[in-house]
């Protein structure tokens, strides 16, 4: 068996010469395509990190201002409410009126401390228990003190006391 000479017929060899040059003509047509989408996808691509970067920046400097203006908000924060509870006036017997005018009697002690800042509050708050453990009621014949359970300081300032009988 032989092969057949086709390589010598004028139109094989137009044919697979037209074939090679379509070839290496589609070849190009396919690289410039691909290199022009390439391109596109590259510069997409750096606009997008471009924008990524823009938009990091931008939050930090969201961050850090929000963070600045609740430490100024903070510092602003003041008390604005007062609230005494006696806890045991069940104990003494204590009626009413009386639970009532010693809680008064506290409240108009540390009334001064409305509209004052937090922070302020907080380091006299030392001062603040002996100014209200040191006073002493005369209820009954009987003499008490309070003694400070529970402080609570934030925009409301709010005491729990109890009631203790004074040995003489």
């Amino acid at each position: 068996m032989r092969i057949p000479p086709y390589y010598r017929d004028k139109t094989w060899q137009r044919f697979f010469a037209g074939a090679a040059i379509g070839a290496v003509m589609s070849w190009f047509v396919f690289l410039y395509l691909f290199g022009t989408l390439q391109e596109k996808q590259v510069r997409h691509i750096a606009e997008l990190q471009d924008k990524i970067v823009d938009l990091e920046n931008d939050i930090r400097i969201w961050q850090e201002d929000y963070v600045k203006l609740n430490k100024a908000n903070k510092k602003k924060l003041t008390v604005q409410e007062i609230r005494i509870h006696l806890a045991n006036a069940d104990q003494y017997k204590l009626d009413s009126y009386m639970t009532f005018h010693i809680e008064e009697s506290v409240k108009a002690d540390v009334s001064h401390l409305i509209a004052k800042d937090i922070e302020t509050v907080y380091k006299s708050k030392e001062l603040l228990k002996k100014a209200i453990e040191n006073k002493t009621y005369t209820i009954n014949e009987q003499t008490y003190k309070l003694e400070i359970t529970e402080l609570f300081l934030f925009t409301t300032l709010s005491v729990e006391l109890k009631l203790k009988p004074v040995n003489k």
